[in-house]
């Protein structure tokens, strides 16, 4: 008998591949509506960039979250501050900004940027964003070289996400 074409090892590695690649591809066509995806899971909250095949409803949503913007928003701005994730089987879009966190919001009133601040800081200050993290729910202050919270930042949807920066994808 020769040698076998493949050996055994070589033959798991493909599979492996392939098993990889078929997932992947489940995934993208999955994602590729994510209308429907959205419908059919009602929520999700996976934050997902820029969808080519969304491009007109979310330059109305854009509209909608920034009716005072000095420009009209283009294609590479989109494309680079989109962000869209499932809610109540509608897709919801956000566009990334500076201390704009289309992430979920982090609740957790201890927090370790504040409290190193503090430490560093000479005098009873607010603390920056910088230091807390663009996405906590909280402000701080610095008060006796201890971080206090001193108001929330955002209000959250029932999904843990800021609400204000956060709105339904207009229908095709």
């Amino acid at each position: 008998m020769g040698k076998p074409i493949v050996d055994v090892a070589t033959l798991a590695v493909t599979l492996c591949c392939l098993s990889v690649a078929t997932s992947q591809a489940r995934e993208a066509a999955a994602e590729e509506n994510l209308v429907q995806h959205c419908a059919n899971v009602r929520d999700d909250d996976k934050v997902r960039g820029y969808e080519p095949s969304l491009r007109e409803p979310t330059l109305k949503a854009f509209k909608t979250l920034a009716p005072d913007a000095k420009r009209e928003p283009d294609l590479s701005d989109i494309e680079t501050q989109a962000q869209y994730r499932c809610m109540d089987g509608k897709v919801m879009v956000c566009f990334v900004g500076a201390n704009l966190p289309c992430a979920k919001i982090n609740t957790a009133k201890d927090n370790p940027g504040a409290d190193a601040f503090c430490k560093q800081a000479s005098k009873e200050k607010t603390i920056p964003a910088f230091a807390t993290g663009h996405d906590s729910a909280y402000s701080y202050k610095c008060r006796g070289g201890k971080a206090v919270v001193d108001h929330e930042t955002w209000k959250l949807d029932k999904r843990g996400f800021a609400e204000k920066i956060w709105t339904v994808l207009p229908e095709h």
